[in-house]
């Protein structure tokens, strides 16, 4: 059972519920007084925030972290726009893993040269370096970097720490480049949330059953947005620490901001066998603590779930899908319909009913959520003895990192997998964003992975080629592939849960890690590659800018991997135009098009050039702002593009969301709320202006938008900020911006973070 509160909720003692509106039980169990105030104090969250806040008022947080963390396919524009903005070093420990981009056949060199640059800037920085295969990013980080009360930020969504007792942040690129100039984090206080955790999970329940059931209590609702989910309670002691990493990475999907667990002897442990003891101490809420909510969840009613295409929060119990399977996939197909917008693409999951039971044709077990010691073990004590067929339907696994992978090869796991037709493969991340393993068409793949949004795992709608993933758990996986790919709960299977401590060994770390903190040598040279290629220049924002609308997406969630898919476009990522080409290819084909022509008007404006030689209907809309306005000289307004999107940046931080729209033009979005906060920051350190709107979007592709005096709105409250479509008649619209810190909006109006660090320098 999980329940959410409707109020906020005082934990008393670790262990004790009581409602805000029942706060006189407080003071029963306490012997004293309620103060409101205080009490907020009390949660995990706000000691290790105060401990690591700059500023001295804790409702305007500026953060500064213990080390971050980047990967193959973002390390290297955080790196060169850092340099640009005048880097000598890494001032913290950086950790850059090479598990997205492993495949280096794709693009040629492309993908070993982007690592080959990463391992220069460790050595002329002083940064750590982990290379290909060797370790997922987050595998590596909870192993060697992870403590008790510590702070680190990653440029990937799954950034996540929290069962070690580290409140990790996954945030676009900008925000790891401000750290590496020794700025800060700047945030308002965030909310904290209880994630009450009672009982024990069965046997053959794992932890991605117990992530999917959360998030599809609270995703749809935004219970949890842009919050700290802190998991208390006494159920967290029924699961080892390897398990909560298992639920924790997962928080992810729920679009909180950060996690973090209470600690425990179990903690200790495994910080004890990664030799670094030295890194846990006791966290618990205080005797008093208030959250602003509370999910409850009672882990011995939790069962196998799935979570459906296209969304981790699609949920259903396994045993409630196959009893119902003709109706629910039905409806995943009637909604996917809506999704995909082309009647010529055949999609279909009801064809995959066979003698009333589901055929799927794929299964995975990887990454950061999935890979872990515990999760293949299991997957290895079900399948043993077993087959998955000679069949469609494979297996693959792919274990987190090496010193995971050899004690799976000690204990004997690795040749039971091997046995039953499974393929094993090195640490990389592939599986979870479309570069590995990709399904056939029309083809059902079930994964312990991270995500199953459209267009991610390989999809391809403009070509005809959809495949869908479904999200489950490691034993119900492999329970699967003991049943010939028809889909089964684990709990079906197993009756018992035994399996040996993880013996952590690092010598492959050892051996193949370079570790340059502290070790930085200013006379080294970056190592480029022929893809390697610098931001182009943006300009600053100016008094007056002219949108053109040239995408208008009614989608309810737009992902980020619709905004610039995943898969084999990763490999051009350290070539910021080139990469921009793929920009909304998966959901709109003819938004690049459109974007460059607005470009190439805005580029001959800046050289002088009459604009409205490259659009003729610019004439007419200079005309119209010119009468209503009173404005001399039209051709001073800016002019770029725009996307409307309802509620777009679901997903990963990936900073190229929003730079490849700023480097063919963009100048703003417009949406109804920002389904992230990670990709607004990315919005505003591109130099973009993030509007929203309440109003429902009255205006289509190729219309121009209008606002005025928009740097004087930025120094303004933002609340109400008129716009105007310009056509036969003008149409007047409702903007507003969210709060802004005073250095996002001096970003935005330097037209991006480059620009500003530069100014800055250049102004000591």
């Amino acid at each position: 059972m999980i329940k959410l509160y409707d109020e906020g909720v005082y934990l008393v003692n670790g262990d004790a519920i009581v409602k805000e509106s029942e706060s006189e039980r407080v003071e029963k169990l306490t012997g004293k007084k309620v103060n409101k105030e205080e009490a907020k104090k009390g949660t995990i969250a706000y000691s290790i925030l105060e401990s690591h806040n700059t500023s001295s008022d804790m409702n305007k947080l500026k953060i500064k972290f213990d080390a971050m963390a980047s990967h193959d396919i973002t390390y290297v524009g955080i790196i060169q726009t850092a340099k640009a903005s005048g880097m000598k070093k890494f001032p913290i420990p950086y950790v850059l893993t090479n598990c997205h981009n492993s495949l280096c056949a794709v693009g040629g060199t492309i993908n070993e040269d982007d690592h080959m640059f990463g391992l220069s800037a460790a050595k002329k920085y002083g940064g750590i370096y982990v290379p290909a295969h060797i370790a997922v990013i987050h595998q590596y980080m909870r192993e060697m970097m992870a403590g008790c009360g510590k702070m680190i930020l990653g440029s990937d969504s799954h950034t996540r720490y929290g069962a070690l007792g580290t409140m990790a942040v996954g945030e676009g690129g900008g925000e790891l480049v401000k750290q590496l100039l020794e700025d800060t984090y700047d945030i308002n206080y965030p909310g904290v949330v209880a994630i009450y955790l009672e009982g024990k999970p069965h046997p053959g329940v794992g932890p991605q059953d117990i992530a999917l059931a959360i998030i599809g209590k609270v995703f749809k609702n935004g219970y949890v947005k842009n919050k700290v989910m802190e998991f208390v309670g006494p159920g967290v002691a029924s699961m080892d620490t390897d398990y909560r990493n298992g639920v924790d990475v997962m928080t992810t999907e729920t679009t909180c901001l950060t996690s973090v667990w209470r600690t425990d002897e179990n903690t200790k442990a495994f910080l004890e066998a990664h030799n670094r003891v030295e890194d846990y101490k006791e966290l618990n809420p205080k005797e008093v603590a208030y959250y602003d909510g509370l999910v409850y969840v009672d882990l011995s009613e939790i069962k196998p779930m799935i979570a459906l295409p296209f969304h981790p929060s699609n949920v259903y119990e396994i045993d409630e899908l196959n009893a119902n399977l003709e109706e629910i996939l039905t409806k995943v197909e009637e909604d996917a319909k809506k999704l995909i917008d082309n009647p010529e693409i055949e999609f279909s999951l009801t064809d995959k009913i066979v003698d009333g039971k589901l055929q799927v044709q794929q299964g995975i077990i990887a990454g950061c959520s999935g890979g872990t010691y515990t999760s293949v073990m299991q997957a290895a004590e079900i399948l043993k003895g077993k087959n998955c067929g000679n069949d469609e339907f494979s297996l693959a696994v792919y274990p987190s990192s090496q010193p995971v992978f050899m004690d799976l090869l000690e204990k004997g796991a690795i040749s039971t997998l091997m046995a039953t037709g499974a393929t094993i493969k090195t640490a990389f991340c592939g599986p979870c964003f479309g570069a590995g393993d990709t399904p056939a068409n029309n083809g059902l793949s079930i994964r312990h992975t991270t995500r199953n949004f459209p267009n991610r795992e390989g999809s391809k709608p403009g070509n005809g080629q959809m495949s869908s993933v479904a999200l489950m758990d490691a034993r119900s996986i492999a329970a699967t592939a003991a049943n010939g790919g028809i889909l089964t709960p684990a709990t079906d299977l197993v009756n018992e849960e035994n399996i040996p401590d993880y013996k952590f060994d690092d010598s492959s770390y050892r051996s193949r890690v370079y570790q340059g903190f502290q070790k930085a040598d200013d006379e080294l040279d970056l190592v480029y590659g022929p893809n390697i290629k610098d931001w182009p220049e943006m300009s600053p924002l100016a008094d007056n800018i002219l949108l053109k609308v040239c995408s208008k997406i009614l989608d309810e969630v737009t992902t980020t991997d619709e905004l610039i898919p995943s898969g084999e476009t990763s490999a051009f990522r350290s070539n910021p135009l080139k990469l921009a080409e793929f920009a909304l290819s998966r959901r709109d084909p003819e938004y690049v098009g459109k974007t460059k022509e607005v470009d190439a008007v805005e580029k001959a404006r800046l050289k002088g050039e009459d604009p409205t030689k490259l659009d003729k209907n610019l004439a007419k809309v200079y005309s119209k702002i010119s009468e209503k306005f009173k404005i001399e000289d039209v051709k001073d307004i800016e002019i770029g593009s725009m996307i409307y999107a309802k509620k777009p940046g679901d997903g990963s931080a990936r900073e190229q969301a929003a730079s490849c729209q700023r480097v063919m033009g963009g100048l703003a979005n417009i949406c109804k709320e920002y389904a992230t906060k990670r990709y607004r920051s990315n919005v505003m350190n591109w130099g973009m202006v993030p509007f929203q709107m309440e109003a429902d979007a009255q205006f289509e592709v190729g219309d121009y938008i209008f606002v005025p005096n928009i740097r004087k709105a930025l120094d303004g409250d933002m609340k109400d900020i008129k716009a105007y479509v310009i056509s036969d008649n003008i149409k007047e619209l409702d903007l507003y911006i969210a709060d802004m810190t005073p250095d996002e909006k001096e970003i935005v109006k330097a037209g991006c973070l480059i620009n500003y660090n530069r100014n800055r320098k250049e102004s000591k």
